[in-house]
């Protein structure tokens, strides 16, 4: 979808259809709504009068032109109390009008900034949001909400299309800034599609080389340094824990290494970790067959760690990065790791493995230390590591379990201004003692208490003293249900929060 920014009259954009707002209790629009109002005589006032228009959040309602304005329809979204007004708030209602539009087959579609401007803090006492952070928003709800995964489908609306968004400015000076605005929100948003392609592929076509390709392929499009090991380097590297993993699937693993050297010598050095599980059956601690589909995203922090990496080289943020994504499946066979086997990691611990189905924390662990060794300044992992998380905290928040308080901070506030919720957890001490090992230094699971603590835990033991965060995304990072941006299947999450957190580094 093009997206393109032009300074005039709302009233006289042409094409299929005209995004308005309301905020909840206004009698009388006023600025673009009340210049469109204007124009169609006074219909939105008319319907506000009889109830039909409240500006209730989420509510919406077509309005026909009939031959009154240079489009045919006019959809007036209601944003709710101004107080309550964020910039989620932006890209729900911007993602909900476009797939509303996109159904009834609207192709040319012209927009206002929701909330951007003063005007909003001086009538309601809050601060608002200027133009570029709400065109940011703006872009990335639409393409986030029109995001569609049918690649092995034919879809029922493949001819109904939005093939334009424009946004309408009546102030000329805000423009440049727009502009840089759209690019951003469509650099983070396709980064976040990519992520949801790579956790909706199917299994059999999603293998760990496969995963590797793609890697590959999205690093010469933007820019980035990628390296592919196999079995024989991952060997001489000692990387046992990863091929301890592997060692029950016909399709051998890969690590995947892709760097992004766009900062200064000394300026923050960010590593990415990225659990790349294409398909996770349990190996011989099987899991139950049902809801087992899912396990194809059990890649979902790996695609998301590949989708920042890219995002951040085409901003060409001033920062150095490294991302590490250990790939592989685990699946029974007669080679399968078996519980009560020790495996030594790559950084000479040993493991004994009490759960196959434990498998993410082992093949973290190898990533883990291999990023640490590139002297990474902060450390990062994303991976959907525990049913544990989802217990705890549902679908609505990913957990956060961290070594160093000011970076998880950071990461917090990051995925706050993406509209991505992170809760923190706790790391105190006590719970090391569920995951020692009578026979190795440490074992692979703690047992079902506090079972997202103790698998972070584990995590740790690996990072040294770098400064670290875990993200356990294992509630988050698919969607049963289409609301706002997200639609279901992969939701791309922790993606913008990367991005986001790369911004706030170049900050110290």
């Amino acid at each position: 979808m093009d997206i393109r920014i032009i300074v005039g009259d709302v009233a006289k954009f042409r094409g299929d259809a005209l995004v308005v707002n309301l905020f909840e209790g206004v009698k009388a629009p006023g600025g673009a709504t009340g210049a469109v109002d204007t124009a169609l005589g006074g219909a939105i006032r008319k319907l506000i009068r009889v109830g039909e228009v409240t500006g209730k959040w989420g509510e919406q309602t077509l309005v026909h032109a009939l031959g009154k304005l240079p489009v045919d329809r006019v959809l007036v979204m209601g944003l709710g109390k101004p107080e309550d007004f964020t910039l989620e708030r932006v890209r729900i209602v911007s993602a909900e009008a476009v797939k509303h539009l996109r159904k009834i087959g609207a192709r040319r579609v012209g927009t206002i900034v929701h909330g951007a401007g003063t005007h909003l803090g001086a009538q309601t006492g809050t601060r608002g949001f200027n133009a570029a952070q709400s065109t940011q928003a703006l872009c990335e709800g639409a393409l986030l909400g029109l995001y569609r995964f049918t690649r092995y489908k034919k879809n029922s609306e493949d001819g109904k299309e939005i093939e334009a968004l424009t946004i309408i400015e009546r102030d000329r000076e805000k423009l440049r800034a727009m502009a840089e605005a759209v690019r951003r929100g469509r650099i983070v948003a396709e980064a976040t599609n990519v992520a949801r392609d790579l956790v909706n592929e199917p299994g059999n076509a999603l293998t760990p080389a496969e995963l590797g390709r793609r890697a590959r392929d999205l690093a010469r499009r933007t820019g980035l340094r990628c390296r592919l090991l196999g079995p024989p380097e991952l060997r001489r590297m000692g990387a046992r824990a990863l091929l301890g993993v592997a060692r029950g699937s016909q399709e051998p693993p890969r690590l995947i290494i892709l760097e992004y050297r766009g900062g200064r010598r000394g300026g923050p050095h960010l590593g990415l970790v990225g659990k790349g599980i294409t398909f996770d059956s349990g190996g011989i601690s099987i899991k139950p067959a049902e809801n087992m589909e899912a396990m194809k995203g059990d890649m979902a922090g790996a695609a998301a760690v590949i989708a920042a990496t890219s995002a951040i080289a085409r901003l060409q943020l001033p920062i150095h990065v490294t991302a590490v994504v250990p790939a592989t499946e685990n699946l029974p066979s007669g080679t399968a790791l078996k519980p009560g086997d020790i495996l030594r990691a790559m950084s000479g611990k040993t493991i004994e493995v009490i759960n196959t189905d434990a498998e993410g924390r082992l093949v973290l662990a190898d990533a883990l230390h291999y990023a640490c060794r590139q002297k990474v300044s902060h450390l990062v992992d994303v991976a959907t590591l525990t049913g544990a998380c989802v217990v705890a905290l549902g679908t609505l928040n990913s957990g956060a379990f961290a070594s160093n308080q000011a970076l998880l901070d950071k990461v917090v506030a990051a995925g706050r201004a993406t509209g991505e919720k992170i809760w923190p957890m706790p790391m105190d001490v006590e719970y090391d003692e569920l995951i020692k090992s009578d026979v190795a230094e440490i074992k692979n699971t703690g047992g079902r208490k506090g079972g997202a603590i103790t698998a972070a835990k584990f995590l740790q033991r690996f990072v040294g003293e770098t400064p670290w965060v875990h993200l356990d995304i294992a509630g988050t990072f698919e969607t049963d249900k289409e609301k706002g941006y997200q639609v279901k299947g992969g939701t791309g999450v922790m993606v913008r929060t990367l991005v986001n957190l790369a911004v706030e580094l170049l900050s110290e």
